[in-house]
């Protein structure tokens, strides 16, 4: 068998082995771009303070720091702890922020809270809603956490501690990533007529059209498909795939979370930090002052898996890193305040350099609000070349069955011949 009908077989059954999970990735992309935007819209209540609305009405109140309202909540409900907080938030919004439940005395066991993300008024300390961030619902509030979620995990639950989920749709990104390179080839089938590799026949519609769209807009799109593989398989198996691939090329410099190994969440979320978010605040500050960074202060989270504590550089309202490689962040020991090292986006080696680029390519916010149309774009378009790809085989199938059956129907029509 020669190259490229071997090609064409692979390409087929790669394409319709990811077919349905890459539509569902495109489609759910294309509106996750604009996910903080959307959640916003859906779910005013977790977005919008109320305090600011009678604001209105009445002298406004003072609005209380991130770290303030944090122990507050705290206070209100001792079986959580709050995990991330911004220090300050937008004028007129809630802080949100994410909990985890601390240990059950009695039980021995993690509270069950029933929500790991909750939105606090600044002005009045009041929680105005609550949410499981990622939970297989499809309501109002859990709606584009759900969609985020699916996007990359198909909401496929973990199985002896491996995420199924992660697996499967990093797999996928791999056979994704090997199929662009088929497909070009195939695209391409001699040089003489390149120009039909980019041509569109909008006029004659049908298979014909539908076969362009799949094909040539595969070829104007290829580099940012090819993008978009290569990053889904950088998030989703960095570890076990693509930072092997990096280190024989480059070095990559070691993290907190790389050195240390994750405690169980009932070990873990028992004992509190010896070390306040108000001392780490502090500290990473004065380090930023240090090094002349100009980005306060914006948010610190807490890994009680990992014992650490992680502080992040950024204005108020931009702490999703809309433009460039991302938000700069310091970690220390949770325990000790020790620094255990940080992300600081343009620094590192190739290797790291190369990870920072991964989720600000993914999402296209490296290029800030034009790079989330794109992104949003290509996702419409993953979808329609998944659809575009089914049709093709599906009506390539029909026609080999309506041959083999006139096929059938000839020979049977044949007079016997005498032996």
């Amino acid at each position: 068998m020669s190259l490229r009908p071997l090609l064409v077989i692979v390409h087929r059954w790669f394409g319709l082995a990811a077919a349905v999970f890459l539509f569902i990735a495109g489609a759910t992309g294309a509106v996750i771009s604009w996910d903080h935007e959307l959640d916003a819209w859906l779910n005013p209540q977790l977005f919008q303070a109320r305090s600011a609305e009678q604001a209105q009405q009445s002298p406004p109140g003072k609005v209380m720091p991130g770290l303030q309202l944090a122990n507050l909540v705290e206070e209100q409900d001792p079986r959580l702890r709050v995990t991330y907080v911004m220090t300050e938030s937008e004028p007129g919004h809630t802080s949100s922020m994410m909990v985890e439940a601390r240990v059950d005395p009695a039980t021995k066991q993690p509270y069950d809270l029933g929500f790991n993300q909750i939105a606090v008024d600044p002005v009045t300390g009041e929680i105005q809603g609550k949410r499981m961030w990622g939970a297989v619902s499809l309501s109002r509030e859990n709606l584009l956490p759900f969609l985020y979620k699916l996007h990359y995990t198909m909401h496929l639950p973990d199985v002896g501690g491996i995420e199924l989920g992660v697996w499967l749709m990093g797999i996928i990104g791999v056979v994704w990533t090997l199929d662009c390179f088929i497909a070009l080839w195939l695209s391409f089938p001699n040089w003489r007529s390149w120009r039909k590799s980019f041509a569109f026949r909008w006029r004659q519609g049908g298979h014909k059209l539908n076969f362009d769209l799949h094909r040539s807009g595969g070829v104007w799109l290829w580099i940012l498909l090819l993008i978009l593989a290569v990053t889904s398989v950088s998030m989703n198996l960095e570890r076990p795939v693509m930072r092997p691939i990096i280190l024989s090329m480059s070095t990559l410099t070691p993290t907190a979370f790389d050195t240390r190994v994750p405690k169980a969440p009932a070990q873990a979320q028992a004992v509190d930090a010896k070390v306040t978010r108000e001392q780490v605040v502090a500290q990473a500050a004065s380090e930023g002052q240090r090094r002349g960074w100009t980005s306060p202060v914006g948010g610190v989270f807490y890994s009680s898996a990992f014992g650490l504590y992680g502080v992040g550089f950024f204005e108020v309202g931009n702490d999703h890193g809309d433009v460039g490689l991302g938000n700069t962040w310091l970690y220390f020991d949770a325990d000790s305040g020790a620094p255990a090292g940080g992300k600081i986006p343009g620094t590192g080696s190739a290797g790291d350099l190369f990870l920072q680029a991964q989720f600000p390519l993914h999402s296209g916010r490296i290029l800030g609000i034009p790079g989330r149309i794109m992104i949003s774009l290509l996702g419409a378009a993953v979808a329609l070349l998944s659809v575009t790809g089914v049709i093709i085989w599906a009506r390539k199938r029909r026609a080999r069955q309506s041959s083999a059956r006139q096929a059938g129907a000839v020979a049977s029509s044949r007079p016997a011949t005498a032996k």
